[in-house]
């Protein structure tokens, strides 16, 4: 593709306002650096430029509002339909800021944003345990077995006395064929190949159900193929024979956990994105932490929020049928995996850059596709 860009009908009515959340610990480097470099190949490209709405969550928020999830940025969030999400640091807020929602929940539960897409691929000049690894985990992300979001009030977690604590486990099969129906899709548009991932052996009513009620989506779509396997199976095979995996389908709280897995099996968590979406809105948001040991030294990893920023342009593009902003998110995807190819990455890949020269890197190789 070359460097001029050739505009198609339609292109210059592309009119983005996308929300942008710092969050806390490095979030406000990664975040800016997103930006930078998601203004860069909006230009590159040649569409009108995104109207920014910077927004507060964390420390930030509770400087302003006295709270880490401030009713003015889910008001702000209501109006938009996507924004960009840095890391929140729920574990250092004052004690009185720490038992209510994490401001990723809450907006998770707020906007019901159902679908998690984490994607796994090993890239060239990354090593990575498990070299062979491209599959996209998706994870229902409204109820299961986390208790900050099965509830409709209250949480999941209570003690009836101080010493028995319990948990709620929630499946409903309305949640379970909407995350189905996604998870399908994408396999639609990959090799065509569905693990359904449980534990149904131990937990047979509500692993079971999910289960069930994706097999029962599955005949949806003759053209996947689709097989099921216990959750403890799935992250030894992850090791041992990724390939054997493309789209994997689970439960909240296992997603969670094999999507950490099989992001560093292939390379890093500093390069592991997601998006989490409803048919409706998408908010784009890094898998790991916000990392406060690393905050403000300038060597936190972007790759994981650029890669993120580009499934949002993605699914923008799917859902409005724009394809300039495919070509936007395509030209990012190209420009950091030929970053990294050529010997570039930051310290938690081994490399020497810091976040503002890899950065740098990556624009600048936006102009060479």
């Amino acid at each position: 593709m070359s460097d001029s860009e050739t505009r198609l009908p339609g292109d210059s009515d592309i009119r983005l306002r996308l929300g942008l959340i710092e969050g806390d610990g490095i979030g406000p480097e990664i975040v800016r650096a997103t930006r930078t470099v998601v203004d860069e190949a909006v230009e590159v490209v040649g569409l009108p430029p995104i109207e920014w709405v910077p927004l507060l969550i964390g420390h930030a928020a509770i400087e302003e509002f006295g709270d880490p999830m401030p009713e003015p940025t889910l008001k702000a969030l209501e109006g938009l339909d996507a924004w960009i999400m840095g890391p929140h640091d729920n574990a250092s807020y004052p004690a009185d800021h720490r038992t209510g929602l994490p401001p990723g929940g809450a907006i998770r539960k707020r906007f019901g944003l159902y679908g998690n897409i984490r994607p796994a691929r090993t890239l060239d000049g990354v090593r990575a345990t498990t070299p062979e690894m491209d599959l996209v985990i998706v994870r229902e992300n409204s109820e299961g077995l986390y208790a900050d979001r099965n509830m409709f009030a209250g949480s999941g977690e209570f003690q009836p006395t101080a010493d028995v604590a319990l948990s709620v486990g929630v499946v409903t099969r309305a949640a379970t064929e909407r995350i189905a129906h996604l998870a399908f899709g994408i396999a639609q548009t990959r090799s065509r190949r569905l693990t359904i991932v449980h534990k149904a052996n131990v937990l047979p009513m509500t692993m079971g159900m999910f289960r069930d009620v994706c097999y029962e989506v599955a005949e949806a779509y003759p053209d996947v193929t689709v097989n099921d396997r216990h959750a403890d199976a799935v992250a030894a095979l992850l090791v041992r024979t990724p390939a054997d995996f493309d789209v994997i389908v689970t439960e909240n709280l296992f997603g969670d956990i094999l999507s950490d897995l099989a992001g560093e099996l292939s390379g890093s968590l500093g390069m592991a994105p997601s998006l989490n979406c409803s048919q409706r809105q998408a908010m784009a948001q890094a898998v790991h932490g916000a990392a406060p040991a690393l905050a403000g030294h300038n060597r936190a990893n972007p790759v994981a929020l650029l890669a993120s920023s580009a499934m949002l342009l993605h699914w923008l593009a799917e859902r409005d049928s724009y394809s300039a902003l495919r070509r936007v998110a395509e030209r990012i995807e190209h420009a950091v995996a030929e970053t990294l190819r050529s010997g570039v990455a930051t310290s938690d890949l081994g490399g020497l850059a810091s976040t503002s020269e890899f950065t740098e890197q990556v624009r600048a190789r936006l102009h060479r596709w």
